[in-house]
């Protein structure tokens, strides 16, 4: 994320350094945060590789989300190009993701970083659209993607493959910079 620090008022989003790798890793791995994973378990060394990748990806905007120094989430953004219709301008849409450790939850962290984030990409990076899935009977999803202002697109009925649930049913939600705008910037 091009070393960018964004700041709420009570949260500091930052690149993910190599030492917060195992913090990561720490809540990632609880079977409550995989149960909502694609993958449910992710070796050490790719799972850093991963992140040293990401580091190193202009389009990738990944960052650790701190709590008083402590890393509680991530939030990652990746910039990529849309459908590919003739003239269509490159890199102007994003999908958004997160893992928090739950024993955060219920604090509005989530939320507050993702809002930041989906700030960030609008404002700074220029995105015109930004999307975003998760599992339907995720509900602490659900409620941060719709808190944020994003629409629910697709309700796609057995259309993710989980791991250890096998077919589930996900949804995608979707916000455009415009709605972004309008929704956030007050009266005049």
């Amino acid at each position: 994320m091009e070393n960018t620090t964004l700041r709420t008022a009570r949260l500091e989003l930052r690149p993910v350094r190599s030492e917060d790798v195992d913090r990561i890793l720490e809540y990632r791995n609880l079977p409550e945060v995989t149960r909502w994973l694609l993958r449910t378990t992710v070796e050490p060394a790719s799972f850093r590789a991963a992140w040293q990748r990401a580091a190193e990806d202009p389009n990738d905007h990944s960052v650790a989300v701190t709590l008083d120094g402590v890393v509680i989430g991530t939030v990652s953004l990746d910039v990529v190009d849309g459908m590919g219709q003739p003239g269509m301008p490159a890199r102007t849409e994003a999908e958004l993701g997160y893992i928090f450790d739950p024993a955060y939850g219920g604090h509005g962290y989530a939320t507050e970083a993702v809002t930041a984030m989906v700030a960030h990409g609008f404002d700074r990076l220029d995105i015109r659209r930004i999307t975003a899935g998760c599992f339907a009977d995720n509900l602490a999803s659900v409620r941060i993607l719709e808190k944020v202002g994003m629409r629910r697109e697709q309700h796609g009925v057995g259309d993710s493959w989980h791991a250890e649930l096998g077919w589930v049913d996900g949804y995608t939600y979707a916000l455009l910079a415009a709605q972004w705008r309008r929704e956030t910037t007050p009266s005049r």
